[in-house]
């Protein structure tokens, strides 16, 4: 089934409610089927979009004891997809003129001016460079996932006191040395609210979030959201099975507690699948989204420049990213892959729980995929970007 034109809001969430493409001789849909027999992950969904109308949607459930069947209310932990939201959010601020990526960090968060380095051997000793916002933008800060970073959000009032706490932890190498996936956007989202004078979800809800009518994205869930809250299918080969105990899968550390006010612009969203497809549409748009302007296509074009190199250059990138160049937060594909044969120049990127998005420029396409499931898995990621290019 191929659904035409130019679709309202109300018609889309018609459609994700109620319409199932049946694709019986479709890679996309082999692939879908696939991933739930072979115990990667449980319900799933994927949607390509192409040249202003959607040509694949369907959603495959399990239907095992202890999974969802999806529907367009189904809610998802989006995990690191929330940091494209945040880079966007950081470049409707230099479009404001509010910040430049130049600036010093310690300008809008003081704690970071006494920044502290690690040696090879581990030893520590006062940075000599200063940490500057494009550091972070683009992973290159030093500051890596450490392992009470959790512990400390769940246990901080605030994002300022929960940014000072991260202030004081050593970074493993002078800032802007190297790449390493990390915390950086934690920092970012206080750089946001010291800018803006706005908390940080109440900035993008303002900027990114009611102008794309995503209104189910957010850092909490409601009473009612959990009822629609997808379960995480476990396959680890230990533990194997839905989970509604532990809403992260790890001990219940984001608890999405309506309370908290430490949002976390690398990992805390939840969302549903059709407001993340508005997301996508924006950005294959030049920034646009129904004539409402998030960004403009120069930051776009700007967002997906190179930053630093991919594996195996970087030897702290992706290895399973080999051929893509690493820009704000997203993955951009450098080289022709033979076995990929997706364009060159797609961009997007992962989460946690197995979702995953990128915008193909090209050929004027989009692929979303949203599932949840553990361990994470780029492989399976990859496959569906295979199946997409097989298709279109």
């Amino acid at each position: 089934m191929i659904f035409k034109g130019i679709l309202s809001v109300a018609s889309l969430m018609f459609l994700l409610n109620e319409c199932y493409s049946q694709f019986s001789d479709n890679h996309i849909n082999n692939f879908q089927k696939e991933i739930i027999e072979e115990e990667i992950t449980g319900s799933n969904v994927a949607l390509v979009y192409k040249e202003n109308k959607i040509v694949y949607y369907n959603i495959e459930n399990s239907l095992k004891k202890g999974d969802k069947s999806i529907d367009s209310e189904t809610i998802f932990p989006i995990w690191s997809m929330s940091k494209p939201i945040t880079i966007v959010a950081m470049i409707t601020l230099y479009e404001r003129g509010l910040i430049d990526f130049d600036d010093l960090v310690s300008k809008y968060i003081p704690s970071f001016d006494k920044l502290i380095c690690k040696n090879d051997d581990g030893s520590i000793y006062k940075c000599k460079k200063e940490l500057k916002i494009i550091h972070l933008m683009n992973h290159t800060s030093g500051f890596k996932y450490y392992d009470d970073y959790y512990i400390e959000a769940l246990a901080s009032e605030t994002l300022e006191d929960f940014v000072s706490k991260i202030s004081k932890h050593p970074i493993e190498f002078e800032p802007g040395e190297k790449y390493l996936y990390g915390i950086n956007q934690s920092i970012l989202g206080r750089i946001v609210e010291v800018a803006s004078g706005q908390l940080f979800y109440d900035y993008l809800k303002e900027v990114i979030f009611d102008p794309l009518e995503m209104e189910e994205t957010k850092f909490y869930l409601t009473e009612d959201d959990k009822d629609h809250f997808q379960p995480l299918f476990i396959n680890n080969g230990i533990i194997k099975g839905f989970s509604d105990e532990g809403v992260t899968g790890k001990g219940d550390i984001l608890t999405y507690d309506m309370s908290k006010k430490v949002h976390l612009g690398g990992e805390g969203l939840v969302s549903t699948f059709m407001d993340y497809f508005k997301f996508c549409r924006m950005l294959l748009n030049g920034g646009t989204y129904d004539g409402r302007k998030v960004i403009s296509q120069e930051s776009i074009d700007m967002m997906v420049q190179k930053q630093t190199d991919g594996y195996p250059y970087e030897d702290k990138s992706f290895v399973d990213l080999v051929g893509f160049y690493n820009a704000f937060s997203l993955f951009v594909l450098e080289e022709p892959i033979n076995d990929l044969n997706a364009s060159i120049g797609i961009f997007g990127w992962a989460g946690y729980h197995n979702t995953v998005f990128w915008i193909d420029p090209e050929k004027s396409m989009f692929a979303l995929f949203m599932s949840r499931s553990l361990p994470s898995n780029w492989g399976m990621k990859k496959r569906f970007m295979k199946a997409v290019y097989k298709e279109y």
